[in-house]
């Protein structure tokens, strides 16, 4: 687990925490500006998991990856 939040890790903790069971997508959290090292340091610290998924749309294949926060990521937020 990261000794403290950054400013950006604990935005993006929020936004899964506010998102509920089912999370977000990649693209919404870097649409948001959400940077992928954010993401993928909070993934590597147990604070939120990554899953792929392979959706067919129109004929292509799209990977869609949804980011969910974990029990940890919620007791992190809770502690910051």
């Amino acid at each position: 687990m990261l000794n403290r939040l950054s400013e950006a890790q604990l935005r993006a903790l929020e936004m899964l925490d506010a998102a509920g069971f089912s999370g977000r997508t990649q693209a919404v959290m870097l649409a948001s500006g959400i940077k992928p090292a954010t993401i993928d340091t909070l993934v590597r610290a147990g604070l939120a998991t990554a899953t792929a998924e392979l959706v067919r749309a129109g004929g292509l294949a799209i990977e869609i990856v949804d980011i969910r926060i974990t029990d940890t990521g919620r007791a992190a937020l809770s502690t910051d």
